[in-house]
């Protein structure tokens, strides 16, 4: 198995340098190596044993010892593997007394750690003074240690050879502003392992998320030289590195014990990324699935899918992927390994230009929500959302007295609206055309709303117009912006009043699952239907063309009840 990111970005500088011969060497160099790695980890089965070695460590943070005792038992409950206890953070101990009881009380191996602020830290003292904190917590027996590189130097001169067998010692470098070019990465790890480290740890920023792949290549490319590392990128839209780190090889990745109360930016808890992300199962040959979008942390797709995926037992992992550009994000990440993408807002139009292959009904809409990469690496993309959302406004609508029955779809002769003129403002009007329906589009730009009316045969009205629209009654409303999304949940796209001329509406967003919009028309007397709805709807496709599999829909419709 060749586990790659990219055709063009799969080589360390190093094997940059070295020409196209010694460039193909290295090519089949890395396709062993993951093949290794493959061999070496640890299989799942049915009952479901962890599948990989990457060890989940529990930040520990606080201003007493007593408190640090405390979240240990927690780490330990929550199950992390191991603890880093943050001296730093305490604002007074006693180390000669305070960390030989911290070493002895604690129920997992432990991990030092007493950070300058020049690298990120709280500690702003004596030079000296830390590096001999830090020599005597070896000597007490902790299990590891992390030493900045630029303090390698010194603390080793003061070491004196005195290093005990059981302490290993991680070199780390943090940069909170930008992650390095490959070459300038390479670089620094090896200056981390010239250093002597026995565990190498870089820890960079993500500008973009594209970023990230230059430190999956180097993760992987490192455990050529038999030093273990720790490697991930800070922020949002790093996340997934501390997701995938099994995968490519990673020694550890940190889990914080509350949500909010981390030790790095984009930390995931410890409970998320064994419920939520399931990463013990998480291998070198395990697929990567994800939701494309800008915002994207708000999504619950990854919810619903990697539940499915450890129900059915599919090896796959669904991710969140807060991207900036679509075209890049995909030149970047051309992999098969990365099989399949969800799309929400805002680019499901332009990852429709992406594709090489588009389904004629989404090129029809004009926008895509689902993308595979097939076996040959090509991108495919077609449109579930109006699927999802027609069938759930039809179904709303089917008890209705004001239906003609004998038409099909209930929505056929109906006046339906659609707020938005986006990827699902066009699948919106798109399927409410197909179905008979009289379409109007409302958006806040009037030329954008003018241009998607007269590709479908409708009308255009600005959203300002919205709240004196009242042609008829028993209209359909669908709303399809961001209006009224959390955190903005005060917002709504048009007046109470105004609401009183629909039959039905529909809002698109499902956090919160019961919007403004939903309320208001709910006391104005009209049936609504949630973005909920929608959003198992167009799963359905989605995950079957994911996986391969029948779409478990009574799991679907269960996992999506809890929330």
């Amino acid at each position: 198995m060749y586990v790659y990111i990219s055709h063009l970005h799969c080589y360390t500088p190093t094997m940059l340098a070295c020409g196209k011969n010694k460039r193909k060497r290295n090519h089949f160099l890395y396709q062993s190596i993951t093949m290794e790695l493959a061999v070496e980890a640890v299989k799942m089965g049915s009952d479901g044993i962890r599948k990989n070695s990457t060890l989940i460590c529990a930040p520990l943070m606080a201003d007493s010892v007593n408190e640090i005792v405390v979240q240990m038992n927690r780490a330990k409950s929550s199950g992390a593997d191991l603890v880093e206890i943050r001296l730093d953070s305490l604002k007074n101990f006693n180390h000669v007394v305070d960390v030989p009881s911290l070493i002895k009380q604690c129920p997992l191996p432990t991990l030092f750690t007493y950070r300058p602020t020049w690298e990120g830290g709280q500690y702003d003292g004596d030079e000296e003074s830390r590096l001999n904190v830090l020599h005597f917590v070896m000597e007490s027996g902790a299990d590891y240690i992390d030493v900045e590189l630029k303090a390698a130097e010194r603390f080793n001169n003061s070491m004196r050879g005195k290093k005990p067998a059981k302490c290993k010692v991680i070199v780390s470098s943090h940069n909170y502003q930008y992650t390095p070019s490959i070459e300038d990465l390479g670089n620094l790890v090896a200056a981390i392992q010239a250093s002597g480290a026995d565990i190498v740890k870089i820890a960079t920023t993500a500008v973009e998320i594209t970023d990230v792949a230059r430190v999956f290549q180097i993760t992987v490319h490192s455990q050529v030289s038999g030093a273990p590392i720790i490697a991930m990128v800070m922020g949002e839209r790093g996340l997934m590195s501390r997701i995938l780190c099994p995968k490519f090889g990673g020694y550890l990745t940190f889990g914080a014990l509350d949500s909010g109360i981390v030790s790095a930016p984009g930390q995931p808890t410890i409970a998320d990324l064994l419920n939520l992300y399931n990463f013990r199962q998480i291998g070198p040959d395990t697929k990567i699935f994800g939701i494309i979008g800008k915002p994207v942390s708000h999504s619950k797709s990854p919810i619903l899918y990697n539940e499915a995926f450890r129900e059915v037992g599919f090896n796959g992992i669904y991710v969140h992927l807060l991207v900036d550009d679509v075209a890049s994000f995909f030149q970047t990440y051309s992999s098969t390994d990365f099989s399949g993408f969800s799309c929400t807002i805002p680019h499901k139009e332009s990852a429709l230009k992406c594709c090489d292959e588009v389904d004629p009904v989404a090129e029809s809409i004009g926008a895509v929500n689902c993308i595979i990469r097939r076996n040959n690496g090509k991108l495919f993309g077609c449109n579930t959302d109006y699927v999802g959302a027609i069938s759930a406004i039809e179904d709303g609508l089917q008890d209705s007295q004001h239906t003609n029955k004998a038409t099909g779809s209930p929505l056929a002769g109906k006046l339906f609206v659609v707020i938005g003129a986006g990827g699902a403002g066009k699948a919106l009007a798109y399927g409410a055309k197909e179905k008979g329906a009289r379409v109007v589009i409302a958006n806040r730009t009037y030329e954008r709303a003018k241009e998607l009316a007269d590709t479908i045969g409708g009308h255009a009205l600005s959203i300002s117009e919205l709240d004196n629209f009242r042609p008829e009654s028993h209209m359909i409303l669908a709303n399809t912006t961001s209006i009224g999304m959390q955190p903005n949940i005060d917002e709504t796209p048009i007046s109470k009043e105004a609401l009183k001329s629909y039959e039905l509406v529909f809002d698109a967003i499902y956090t919160p699952k019961i919007t403004r919009l939903l309320r208001e028309a709910d006391e104005c007397g009209a049936k609504i239907v949630t973005g909920v709805e929608m959003f198992i709807g167009q799963a359905y496709e989605q995950y079957e063309r994911f996986t391969g599999l029948r779409a478990p829909k009574e799991l679907f419709n269960k996992i999506m009840s809890n929330y």
